[in-house]
């Protein structure tokens, strides 16, 4: 019987490959933000879709990491290593040829559910005009480097 599914799994694939391929479509990228319930407008996107998506840039996760040396700058202060780390990311998504508007997904960490409130407001001056993405935040004991206090993953998509 298992030689039988190998083969079966083989003949399958085989099929596959020799398959022709199907013409292309014209199709225009479109990503979309929705919020489906009242309480998430304005916070955060319970779904973003992405069609016919292009380039996808992943960020790692970015923080108050000095550009050059990694020093952890704005010790203690969270809404200047939040704004920092924003910063970073406006940058990173430019040398990518991507804004703001570009980003589907972010996810949030920080060290302190104290600082939840200016987290949210940091990041929707972070994006300005453009729809908030979808979003997670999480509350952990420590990041990466003493006396980081916040850090952001970062997905964005740009057309072909």
């Amino acid at each position: 019987m298992k030689k039988l599914l190998v083969v079966s799994l083989f003949a399958c694939v085989s099929c596959f490959a020799q398959a022709p391929a199907s013409p292309q479509k014209q199709s225009t990228f479109k990503k979309e933000n929705f919020s489906y319930n009242e309480w998430t407008k304005g916070k955060f996107s319970e779904v973003v879709t992405v069609t016919n998506p292009g380039k996808f840039i992943f960020l790692a996760g970015i923080g108050a990491e000095r550009e050059g040396d990694g020093k952890i700058l704005e010790e203690g202060n969270f809404v200047g290593q939040c704004n920092y780390a924003y910063g970073k990311i406006k940058k990173l998504l430019q040398l990518q040829g991507a804004k703001m508007n570009d980003v589907v997904r972010i996810t949030t960490y920080i060290t302190d559910i104290r600082f939840f409130q200016d987290a949210l407001k940091c990041r929707r001056e972070a994006f300005g005009d453009a729809p908030i993405p979808a979003s997670t935040l999480l509350n952990v004991p420590q990041l990466a480097w003493p006396h980081m206090m916040i850090e952001i993953d970062v997905t964005a998509v740009l057309p072909k």
